[in-house]
Formats: structure tokens, sequence, C-alpha cells
């Protein structure tokens, strides 16, 4: 008669609370628990702290002054705003023209430092230095000066409205300011918009079949020349089709400044311009030093293949080096949009001026408008680290 051996496994082992302490992952987490129940709890009692301090200085902590009239104008706006409108107006109104200079700010940025470092490794002695010469003055003076400089260049060299440089009889530059026409749309612009936005679904669509295509069968599609008639050709037909649906709204020069159209201020250009020139300096750097970081053999084995030498930047240098570019070019994005913030100083009302600066004076909410400024601040911040987080983890090479 045969006896079954039945298979007893480890034995269990009994709860202590001794044993959390122990246990090296258990430990951290324990303390990382009580860290962040000591920091809410240091937080609430500093915000009741001044909570309390509020009151009894006859200043009860809320947001409701938002509500209040402003009493103020603004010199750039993007959506319709008086000096009746609320500070809560006002505030969106900062909101957008800080948004304004940082977007642009970082696309001209962009385009100029990925030039200016491409142009630091050529081999032509003079555009070498001339790179070199511009990349080094302008990393070695504040960022201020430079805002100041090219606001007085713009104020006091461009002539004023009635001798306006004109650009087909519908763009003038004075003193005052860039006047462009603006546009006015007809009930049938939304089709347009609607074409616009299938084309550009389409394309990425295609894009994405015809790498799987080309991995799985060697075939090369025409990408680029579909990519180019849906996100450009289709609605252009449709603007046509639908018989042109939007009118344009020119400038005139009316007494001593141009009405209609559309105004991009001396200070918003002086801005834009002085944070892109400033910041291009450091972005050509770090484009210099992601070129560098790829392995010369990358190139010699390209240009060894018959590729020109463009090609090979285009298609062997630049997506290898982007995966050092990435990281550090984040941090000069950030440097963008919190540097804009010295817009204070040539009289652009960013959310700095507004919020910060003339409605805290005229409520004497200092708490309030700090912490929104701060708030937005670190939202902004947060959104461009995220974007970019992201963007670097889709060019991180993946390990099998």
């Amino acid at each position: 008669m045969s006896q079954t051996t039945e298979f007893q496994g480890p034995p269990r082992q009994s709860f202590s609370i001794g044993k959390i302490w122990t246990d090296k992952r258990t430990r951290g987490l324990v303390i990382q628990l009580m860290a962040t129940i000591a920091i809410c709890a240091v937080i609430l009692y500093l915000g009741n702290n001044v909570v309390e301090n509020f009151q009894k200085l006859g200043k009860p902590f809320g947001f409701g002054f938002l509500q209040q009239e402003s009493n103020y104008d603004i010199n750039q706006t993007l959506i319709e705003y008086n000096s009746q409108s609320t500070h809560l107006r006002a505030a969106v109104v900062g909101i957008l023209n800080t948004l304004l200079v940082a977007v642009c700010g970082i696309i001209l940025a962009s385009i100029l430092g990925f030039i200016l470092g491409v142009l630091r490794l050529s081999p032509n002695w003079l555009v070498n230095k001339l790179a070199y010469c511009y990349i080094e003055f302008m990393r070695n003076v504040p960022v201020l000066v430079h805002i100041l400089l090219v606001h007085g260049i713009l104020v006091h060299s461009l002539p004023k409205p009635k001798q306006a440089i004109e650009f087909a009889d519908s763009f003038f530059l004075t003193n005052r300011g860039f006047f462009v026409p603006s546009p006015v749309t007809q009930p049938l612009f939304w089709v347009v918009i609607a074409a616009f936005v299938f084309g550009l679904i389409y394309a990425f669509w295609y894009r994405r079949n015809a790498r799987i295509k080309q991995a799985a069968t060697g075939e090369q599609s025409p990408v680029f020349w579909v990519m180019l008639g849906a996100i450009i050709g289709l609605p252009v037909l449709v603007f046509f089709l639908t018989g042109m649906p939007i009118n344009w709204d020119v400038p005139e020069l009316k007494g001593f400044n141009f009405k209609g159209g559309m105004a991009l201020k001396p200070e918003f250009l002086s801005l834009w311009l002085a944070l892109s020139l400033y910041t291009a300096a450091f972005i050509a750097e770090i484009v210099r030093a992601g070129i560098e970081a790829v392995n010369k053999g990358q190139t010699e084995a390209a240009l060894a293949l018959g590729l020109p030498r463009r090609r090979t930047l285009n298609l062997v240098v630049i997506p290898q080096a982007l995966r050092v570019i990435i990281p550090p070019l984040n941090s000069q994005y950030l440097n963008i949009t919190k540097n804009s913030s010295l817009a204070i100083a040539i009289g652009y009302m960013d959310i700095v001026a507004t919020i910060g600066g003339i409605t805290l004076n005229q409520t004497g909410r200092e708490m309030e408008c700090m912490l929104i400024v701060l708030g937005l601040y670190l939202f902004f911040s947060l959104t461009i680290s995220s974007i970019m987080n992201w963007y670097n983890k889709r060019l991180a090479l993946v390990e099998r």
C-alpha cells in the first residue's frame, strides 16, 4: 500500500509590526508617507495662519475681487477688453499675452538656434566665427539689457505713422507698431477649417501607414507630397470652391495713427525679438553639443555611401543628435516662458503686469494675486515639461 506525500509550501510567517520597519521596501514607503503627511501639515498650518492674520487685519482671504471692475486699460489685447471689464477679464488678457510671447519666442528661438548651431560647426572660417561672436555676445549680456536695447531701437529708429514703411499698401511698420490686415471670416469659413482638420488627420494617418508598409515590404510611398496636398492643397481647394469666404480689414491712417486691421505693438515686438535672440544663443550651443555627440563614423559612413552633406545632416546626424538636444532644450523653453515676466520693464501687459501689478495695487489683495501668478507660471512650466518629456520618450532608444 503506497503512501501519498502531499507537497507542503513554505511555512507562513506570522505578521508583526516590527517586520514593516525591517523590510527595505516597506520601510521606504512608510518614510515617504510620513514625510508627505508632515509636509501637508506644515502647509495647512501656514495657510491657516495666513488666513487668520489677514482676518485680524480686516482683509478676509478670497478671490471675490476678480469680479470687480478693473478700471485700467491694456495696450494689446487678443480678446475684447475695456476699462469696465472685470479683473478676471484682465487676468485672461494677461495670460493670453504671456502665452503669445512664450509660444512665438519658442518657435523663433528654436529656428534661429538650430541654424546658429549648424553654422557654428561650418568648415567656413568666416561663418563659424560670426556665429561664435554672436553667441558669445548674446549669452554674456543680461536678457533685460537686450529687451531695453531692442525696445529703444524700435521706438526711436522707426518712423512715425505718417512716414510709415509700407509693404504692398497693406502692411505698415512704424514706431507705434506693425499694422497688418486682420481677417474677417464669412459663414462658410468653417468648411475650410473642417477641411484643414480633416487633411491634418489624414496626413498623419497616411504617414503612419506608410512607415508600417515600408518596414514590412521596403516600398516607399510619396509621404511628403501626400501630406502637403492634404494639409495645404485640400484647404486651399475648399477655400476657392466656397467662394473665398474671408475678407480683410486693411489698416488705414486716420489722424495720428492707423485704424483697423491688427497691430503688433512695439512692446510685444521688443520682448519677442529680445527673448528669441537671447535664447537662440543658448539653443545654438545645445545643438552644437548634440551634433558633436554623434559618432563621426556615422557621418563618414553616410558620405561613403554617396549622401551629400545636407542629406547626411538631415537623415543621419540630426535624428541621433535630438536624443542629446531635447533634455536641455526643455530648460531653455522654460526660461523663455519665465523671462517673459520682464515684460513689465517696457510696459507690455502680461500676467505679471495685470494681476501681479495693477490689480494687486488697486485691490490690495497681494496674497491672492501672487498665488494666481505663481500658480499660472507653475502650470505653464509643468505643461511645457510634460510635452518635452513625452517627446523625449518617443525619441529614446527602445532596448530589447
